[in-house]
């Protein structure tokens, strides 16, 4: 079986050095590169194709969400799993809508990263503890009521859209996924905000958190 190919991306030599240290030592896991800042993982991602690249979002010249941008938009079959020091709101919705599909703190466990990595692998969502947290609390009680009632009203395609957009799909991945165009996604998308009453991309998120149709793990 092959193993699941890793770029590890991280300012801090000694970051990258304890990360790689800990996926070298499981036997499904293969590090195939490492990049010090968010142009050298675009390079570094276009070259090596890996499964999964490990961001850093603080890094020096491009951060880590417009490299998780540039990444998934030239190669959307790569995963894109933040692991940051940053436990706040503003780095949350960015990162998921610019592609990411999880994000772990670095203060996480060592067996909690591995978890990680190998849950994004799979096509799902991971989110920290204390990041799912902070949506749940700051996020999906502010959402008004009505808009449960809204959700009947979508149309099975449109609450595929809807699930895959909140898990932060770009319209050419969620194109892809349903086999159809880009053009047509986004008129789903639009009609499911327009039904549910979202202004935003990043509400569809916090209303799919509150609906159960993320799985954070």
């Amino acid at each position: 079986m092959s193993k699941l190919r890793v770029l590890i991306v991280d300012d801090h030599g000694i970051v990258r050095a304890g990360t790689r240290s800990l996926l070298e030592g499981q036997p499904d896991i293969e590090v195939v590169g490492e990049a010090a800042g968010g142009e050298e993982a675009i390079e570094k991602a276009k070259q090596l194709r890996p499964d999964l690249v490990l961001m850093d979002i603080a890094m020096p010249g491009m951060n880590g969400i417009e490299a998780t941008r540039r990444i998934k938009e030239e190669l959307p079959d790569t995963s894109v799993l933040v692991l940051s020091m940053h436990d706040d709101e503003e780095f949350f919705f960015p990162v998921l809508r610019a592609g990411a599909s999880g994000y772990i703190l670095k203060e996480a466990e060592p067996q909690e990263l591995l978890y990680a990595i190998r849950t994004v692998h799979l096509g799902h969502i991971f989110l920290s503890p204390a990041v799912a947290t902070a949506l749940l609390e700051g996020f999906v009680t502010a959402l008004p009521e009505h808009l449960e009632e809204n959700y009947g009203s979508l149309t099975r395609r449109e609450k595929e859209v809807l699930r895959l957009a909140a898990a932060g799909k770009t319209n050419r991945e969620m194109a892809e996924s349903l086999f159809l165009s880009s053009r047509t996604v986004e008129k789903y998308r639009q009609a499911v905000m327009h039904k549910l009453g979202l202004a935003r991309r990043e509400d569809l998120t916090k209303y799919a958190i509150r609906r159960g149709l993320i799985d954070f793990e």
